[in-house]
């Protein structure tokens, strides 16, 4: 009867329970819109590991989610599944100003998340399994650009001449995962790396000056079906 007395009217009051249930479904909604649409190769651990075990400043106290299971990866053809629970934990609220209170309250929903390469995600609730304390993914690092490769490149291309250009980049980003593509192109040398796997890019022209530059270029010339990042980025860029 108190609590009736405290808020606008027992009507008013609303359960705890059903609070959190509804969170945790637009919880589910919102980590389905995080994973997107998926554009590298990624296997389902990674994901697991990243997207939904590591916490943003965006996520809503009171909410947890765990990986309960993963398989398979997004690439090619192929797809990755991920089980995910979400507990959420409401807190007795009395209320104030004519804003309606609730319960304490506590709900847990599972969910099932597919992935694929250029297709959004989608996502459809589970019977959450029997699994008290779920295994932890990990997150195995993917290759990527050499974190000195700026400085390393730059040295190469300060000593080097048209002709020792291309075997002196390669010698300097031995890499398997790195490729490179170099050429002269009106008195300049321009040298390239990429990462084709993520999609880095990284190119330096030393100009006939000797000053060493990083041209700009368009993001979406290195997407799939696109010219992709090689010395074209420079000599001759899409119009």
């Amino acid at each position: 009867m108190a609590l009736c007395l405290l808020s606008a009217g027992c009507a008013q009051y609303r359960d705890g329970d059903s609070m959190a249930r509804d969170q945790a479904a637009a919880e589910a909604r919102h980590l389905n819109e995080k994973l997107g649409t998926p554009n590298r190769v990624r296997d389902a651990e990674y994901i697991a590991a990243t997207a939904i075990l590591e916490p943003t400043s965006a996520d809503p106290p009171g909410i947890q989610r765990e990986p309960l299971a993963w398989s398979g990866r997004v690439f090619g053809d192929e797809q990755a599944t991920i089980d995910v629970r979400i507990t959420v934990r409401v807190e007795e609220s009395h209320g104030n100003f004519g804003a309606p209170g609730n319960s304490a309250g506590q709900a847990t929903r599972c969910y099932n998340y597919l992935l694929k390469l250029y297709r959004s995600a989608s996502f459809k609730e589970i019977d959450c399994p029997s699994v008290v304390t779920p295994p932890v993914p990990t997150a195995k690092p993917y290759p990527d650009m050499p974190k000195d490769a700026v400085e390393r490149l730059t040295a190469v291309l300060r000593t080097a001449t048209p002709d020792t250009l291309a075997a002196a980049v390669r010698a300097a980003f031995p890499e398997k995962h790195v490729t490179v593509d170099t050429t002269t192109h009106q008195n300049a040398l321009v040298a390239v790396l990429a990462v084709p796997a993520e999609r880095e890019c990284l190119l330096l022209v030393r100009t006939p000056d000797g000053a060493i530059k990083q041209p700009g270029y368009d993001r979406e010339w290195l997407e799939p079906g696109e010219m992709g990042c090689n010395t074209g980025l420079y000599v001759s860029p899409p119009r």
